[in-house]
């Protein structure tokens, strides 16, 4: 099993930032970044038991599926978040649970755009 650390990513945060931006720039996207081979794995293995052949599909259908996930699919939203709230500590999830419908459309948001970019890892 491979440990995992978050990466520190540098020149995010700003004088003029805010606590909900700090918080996405500290904590999201870190974790997110962490996860990235777990998102897209777990992407793949969606995508086959939906019985979709994305290597047969167009770059701009495939972001066009990607974003229907994200969009209409609750399941798999619902895991993604709890791929990422699960490494949060306990000062996180304390302010996570007072902007949790916030920080969720950061993580999908997020997730979704890292995901698209991505496309060539999934087929």
């Amino acid at each position: 099993m491979n440990k995992k650390e978050r990466p520190i990513i540098a020149d995010l945060v700003n004088e003029g930032t805010t606590e909900m931006e700090r918080f996405q720039n500290n904590t999201l996207r870190p974790i997110i970044k962490m996860q990235h081979t777990l998102l897209i794995a777990f992407l793949k293995n969606h995508l086959l038991k939906r019985k979709v052949d994305f290597s047969v599909i167009p770059d701009k259908k495939k972001r066009s599926n990607i974003s229907s996930f994200f969009k209409t699919d609750n399941n798999f939203k619902n895991i993604v978040l709890g791929f990422i709230v699960g490494h949060f500590s306990m000062d996180e999830f304390a302010f996570y649970s007072e902007n949790s419908s916030e920080i969720n459309r950061r993580i999908l948001q997020i997730t979704s755009q890292r995901i698209k970019d991505s496309i060539a890892e999934i087929s």
